[in-house]
């Protein structure tokens, strides 16, 4: 399984989930998007109704037949094989994903450092690590 870590910068975290879940949704897969924070999971919802780079995404709070499902653990009630921790807090039970978003920011980049080491060596996980530069692109940095 393949976990990228994404350390926010430039943009907001809506503005980057948004297009990776139209890559996922593009590709034909589903999403989990995975927050322990009420407020953040609305705010999601919400900006996610705003627009988004390529469109709408179709997705929800509830309902197994969400294709981008915005839920408060790890189970993916949608059949999601892709998942979105959002809230800065890694969850091991992502590795049973095919593919894991780790979103992280300057407030938790001890933890994320911390899930990176965990990770590191586990049988069957390849890590990867993204940052944005102040132009908007992402570049991978390990």
């Amino acid at each position: 399984m393949q976990v990228d870590f994404y350390q926010l910068g430039r943009d907001p975290l809506v503005t980057v989930l948004a297009s990776i879940a139209a890559r996922v949704l593009a590709g034909g897969g589903r999403l989990l998007v995975v927050t322990g924070d009420d407020d953040q999971a609305r705010a999601i919802d919400e900006g996610l109704w705003a627009g988004s780079i390529d469109g709408f995404l179709p997705h929800g709070r509830d309902g197994a037949d969400q294709p981008v499902l915005i839920a408060e653990s790890c189970d993916p009630a949608n059949t999601a094989r892709h998942v979105a921790l959002v809230d800065g807090v890694w969850r091991d039970e992502a590795c049973g994903f095919d593919r894991a978003f780790h979103f992280f920011d300057d407030g938790s980049i001890e933890a994320a450092r911390a899930a990176w080491r965990g990770l590191r060596g586990r049988d069957g996980v390849e890590s990867r690590y993204w940052k944005q530069d102040e132009g908007g692109r992402w570049g991978q940095m390990a």
